[in-house]
């Protein structure tokens, strides 16, 4: 361990690389909201944050669990295409809230291919958040309707019937929903969230 007069030990947070502090305080100089995205293994929670001296204030949040419960979605609540659902949903409720723009607060960039997905759900749902052109794959309009899924079951249903069964067993027992079929899950769902919200 580090020692000497001038050794600071960090904060915690900083320790644990939890939080940068130096681009935390740059997004609390803006003093505009942020659209913060964070990942779990199993799910992802998009929220709209106003800061305060006295704490964060949560204006508007979504959460993946709420595809299941309110708008019909019966497959991953982890997977690109239910990030991606769960961006538009916060954006449109966002938009109902009056708030036109927002900047974007990644924090630690963990699982960036669902964090990408549920930011360009932010944006296609008409929220104005500042971003580089390059910062999304090639691929992800792809992605987003769950096609790369689609892909991998139709191969593995031809190559090796077993793998698939095994791979996909959540999806076919668990759930019941078709992998091969996803997409069409993914647009379904799509329309019950732009028609309820």
């Amino acid at each position: 361990m580090a020692k000497g007069p001038r050794y600071r030990k960090p904060f915690r947070r900083r320790a644990e690389g939890k939080t940068n502090y130096h681009r935390r305080l740059k997004l609390l100089k803006s003093k505009k909201l942020r659209a913060v995205i964070r990942a779990s293994n199993n799910h992802m929670i998009v929220q709209i944050i106003r800061s305060k001296t006295a704490g964060d204030e949560v204006v508007i949040s979504a959460f993946s669990k709420e595809l299941v419960s309110k708008f019909g979605w019966n497959a991953n609540t982890g997977n690109i295409p239910a990030a991606y659902l769960t961006g538009y949903l916060a954006g449109l409720r966002a938009k109902k809230q009056n708030i036109e723009e927002a900047i974007l607060d990644l924090g630690i960039f963990y699982h960036k291919n669902r964090v990408l997905a549920a930011f360009k759900g932010l944006l296609e749902s008409g929220l104005e958040i500042p971003f580089s052109e390059d910062f999304f794959p090639n691929n992800i309009e792809e992605t987003i309707k769950g096609s790369h899924i689609e892909q991998y079951a139709n191969f593995l249903k031809n190559e090796n019937s077993e793998e698939y069964e095994k791979v996909f067993s959540g999806y076919l027992k668990k759930n019941n929903v078709n992998p091969q079929k996803i997409s069409q899950l993914v647009a379904n769902t799509f329309k019950k969230i732009r028609s309820s919200t």
